[in-house]
């Protein structure tokens, strides 16, 4: 009696799921379109995810956050997109949707422009020597004191270290940054983050939706229409951070063009 062997077959391995680290903006209840909500949950969206009309949606590039929630009176977290993700070819930014999304963390508008910085960062080829600054996603970075740093490429970035410098960028959604004491850190693109770590530096935007960020002691900021500016007061001793504040020019007294302090008491001061 012939006897047959049963084949048997192996099934196929799952397709890898794309994860995304994206960020989010939320209003002041960390809501967004009627949904609501919480820092370490995660949701899942049943059916169709296409980008613009259905899914979680976030955005690649933080900045971008900005176009959806302004930075001076919403929240921003950082999220985990996976499972099915759909981008919107069409579009002017780097908005996402997912058919799940974690709420890692808030992160603030501080974090935020820290991430900004790294996310231009990361999309510099840094495989070649760049020594011109023109181009797009380009990076100009300066280590020595009194040094200057310039683009004037989109989605770049221009980075001093060095006191008594200069980091300016002209392209839309790049980053101007800052470390060294008596510095300048300005934007004129639009998207952008201007920012400076060290003391009595200035931050200046003056691109639509963009911000400045002075975070060392005395540090002052200024932007235009549009924009916004996040400063704070440190003690003078220790430089231990006392008060930050955040504020969309036209709200809380901020006028377009006009330098900021924070004082001792946690308000702004025209300087």
């Amino acid at each position: 009696m012939a006897t047959t062997k049963k084949r048997t077959s192996k099934a196929a391995a799952p397709a890898p799921t794309e994860v995304l680290t994206a960020f989010k903006g939320f209003n002041k209840d960390l809501r967004c379109r009627d949904f609501q909500y919480a820092v370490g949950e995660t949701y899942t969206h049943e059916g169709k995810v296409k980008a613009c009309e259905s899914g979680f949606h976030a955005c690649e590039a933080p900045l971008d956050v900005f176009s959806y929630y302004p930075p001076a009176d919403s929240r921003f977290a950082l999220v985990k997109a996976t499972g099915a993700i759909s981008r919107e070819s069409n579009s002017s930014d780097t908005k996402i949707a997912s058919a799940v999304l974690t709420v890692e963390a808030e992160i603030g508008l501080p974090g935020l422009l820290s991430r900004a910085v790294e996310w231009v960062m990361a999309k510099i080829d840094h495989s070649i020597e760049q020594t011109l600054v023109t181009g797009n996603r380009s990076a100009a970075t300066n280590t020595g004191n009194r040094s200057a740093a310039t683009n004037t490429g989109d989605y770049s970035a221009a980075t001093n270290t060095g006191d008594y410098s200069a980091a300016t960028n002209t392209g839309y959604q790049s980053a101007a940054t800052n470390t060294g004491d008596y510095s300048a850190a300005t934007n004129t693109g639009d998207y952008s983050a201007a920012t400076n770590a060290g003391n009595r530096s200035a931050a200046e935007v003056s691109g639509k939706a963009s911000v400045a960020g002075s975070f060392g002691i005395e540090g002052r900021a200024r932007a235009s229409e549009g924009g916004a500016i996040v400063v704070c007061y440190r003690d003078e001793d220790d430089g231990s951070l006392v008060h930050i504040r955040a504020s969309k020019v036209g709200e809380n007294g901020i006028e377009p063009d006009t330098w900021y302090v924070l004082t001792a008491t946690g308000e702004f001061k025209e300087v």
